[in-house]
């Protein structure tokens, strides 16, 4: 009984509408840190050059999943205790409203004095015509009229639509939570990185086509809408200062029977204008720019590849990243091949800018674009199976020599002269390709929404 009468109290201390406010001001509250630091479901990259630059305060931050604020322990706990409170809240109220609205209008107590205010006047005129002027007084009012034949009531009540407007509001709040909850139960969120330009696109026939991917619990990634999309171009507004002012991309893509018949839409990507195609919605998020370099061997053989960097700055757009590559077949016997790989890793600056010798870029568009790389020969880890960064060198390999840097100098447009010894040259092939990132979610109700 003990057990029962605690429970009993806890449920109603947790349904009442004051609780309901303390959670609500919780939710809010704790969605602070979602708008003010970078989430990893919006931009991972953002959060890993956080946690780079803040690593003592970042490692907290993480352990309290503030860079996954919207799917933390904390906020979901909040958010379901929130739900359970408004359910138990609003259902006898709701019950009671439309008992209240279904009820007639109580009578008048026969001894005036137990209502809070009242009056007593005598008027001229029969019970009868009195109680008509009175109820044309009373219009918008649910009112009845007694008559026992001795005398004239008139009860009347208001008020109901106000109680009406307020549970409808707080119903609304708890159908938007049902609705985000659908939404993170059947949604799924991918993000690639797509070449303009000219580069292969991408489809998004199964999770392994997204760089990263999220999916709701009950999505597995098997039944995907099939999409294609590839990219013609990326272009971008700027002001003087280098911040920008518009993103727009001109886009081709197949869906449903487009993918049989080969038929390819265009369509232009804007920011907060997506894509919206078999229940998906396709986003233009980000950008930044993929360099060209060209390997050429002894022998005139040559490799060639367009890899994306990741923005160091996103004001001026100033990149690192690294280009690998394997020699030509027949070159080097099997067993050596490991031995000279290629690995170029620097600096792309779309805009150069040069402290003495140092490379900077001081605007995102690309007006003077120059790099800054240095070559490393060796075992740049293409074949060993073993996950590695995309935009940087694995440091183990330099550390056990297994790669090692070669000699050379940097050329006054950022390309890398070879020295005399190295057996290959290294160039940059401007134009330099521009990349845009592309967000697919699933919509679920209506209710999912770019953030």
């Amino acid at each position: 009984m003990w057990v029962l009468r605690k429970a009993r109290a806890g449920w109603r201390a947790l349904t009442s509408m004051g609780t309901a406010l303390v959670l609500l001001f919780l939710l809010a509250l704790g969605a602070v840190p979602g708008a003010m630091l970078p989430q990893r479901s919006l931009n991972e990259s953002k959060v890993d050059g956080y946690l780079r630059e803040n690593p003592a305060l970042g490692k907290i931050f993480d352990r309290l999943q503030l860079f996954d604020v919207f799917s933390s322990f904390w906020f979901t706990a909040i958010y379901a205790l929130l739900f359970i409170s408004l359910v138990g809240c609003l259902t006898p109220r709701i019950v009671e409203h439309i008992r209240s609205m279904r009820a007639a209008p109580v009578p008048v107590p026969r001894n005036l004095a137990r209502l809070p205010r009242h009056a007593e006047l005598v008027v001229a005129g029969t019970s009868t015509q009195v109680a008509d002027r009175i109820a044309g007084e009373l219009k918008g009012w649910r009112r009845v009229t007694r008559d026992d034949g001795a005398a004239v009531e008139i009860s009347a009540e208001k008020g109901y639509l106000r109680e009406f407007g307020n549970i409808v509001f707080h119903f609304s709040l708890l159908g938007l939570l049902a609705a985000v909850a659908v939404g993170k139960l059947f949604g799924y969120e991918g993000n690639v990185i797509v070449i303009a330009d000219g580069g292969p696109g991408m489809c998004s026939a199964s999770p392994a086509a997204f760089d990263s991917f999220r999916a709701g619990n009950s999505v597995d990634g098997t039944s995907l809408y099939p999409i294609c999309v590839r990219v013609k171009n990326f272009q971008a507004e700027y002001l003087p200062n280098g911040q920008a002012t518009s993103f727009a991309s001109d886009i081709d893509y197949q869906a449903g029977a487009d993918l049989a018949t080969g038929t390819w839409r265009p369509y232009r990507l804007e920011v907060n204008h997506p894509l919206r195609v078999g229940g998906d919605r396709v986003y233009l998020q980000g950008h930044g720019y993929a360099p060209t370099f060209t390997v050429t061997f002894p022998g005139g053989q040559q490799r060639t590849r367009t890899v994306q960097f990741s923005p160091d700055n996103l004001q001026t757009l100033l990149s690192s990243g690294t280009v690998r590559f394997d020699p030509p077949a027949g070159m080097y016997p099997e067993k050596e091949l490991r031995r000279h790989q290629i690995a170029i890793t620097g600096l792309f600056a779309p805009t150069k800018e040069l402290d003495g010798t140092l490379l900077s870029s001081s605007y995102p568009a690309l007006n003077d674009p120059a790099v800054a790389v240095d070559i490393y020969r060796g075992d740049a880890g293409l074949d060993t199976g073993r996950p590695q960064s995309l935009f940087s060198l694995d440091p183990r390999l330099i550390e056990q020599k297994r790669l090692t840097k070669s000699n050379g100098s940097i050329s006054p447009k950022g390309s890398r002269s070879p020295s005399t010894t190295a057996p290959w040259s290294v160039s940059t092939a401007p134009p330099l390709s521009s990349i845009c990132r592309s967000r697919t979610t699933r919509d679920s109700c209506g209710c999912w929404c770019s953030r």
